[in-house]
């Protein structure tokens, strides 16, 4: 542990700071999930409703600094490829 006040107080926004992504994070993930559970179920209009949703919380990550944009865009394009390939 550290030593000098500064140091401390540091560490302790660390821990706060890391919940907070972790929090965020695991919100993008579940967006994901969501939609790739609606591409599996076959219902296409689900499908699109849910990656409609989705987009704005992968791009939220990006600002954010949690995901590098590049990232962003493969799961954008790759979500919605299979979105189109469905019947």
């Amino acid at each position: 542990m550290a030593n000098i006040i500064s140091a401390k107080k540091r560490a302790r926004q660390a821990v706060v700071r890391r919940e907070h992504n972790v929090m965020l994070t695991s919100r993008m993930r579940t967006a994901v999930k969501k939609v790739l559970k609606a591409i599996q179920s076959g219902d296409k209009t689900v499908a699109e409703q849910a990656y409609r949703a989705a987009m704005p919380v992968v791009d939220s990550s990006v600002n954010k600094g949690l995901i590098h944009r590049n990232k962003a865009a493969r799961h954008k394009s790759r979500l919605n490829a299979r979105i189109r390939a469905m019947q």
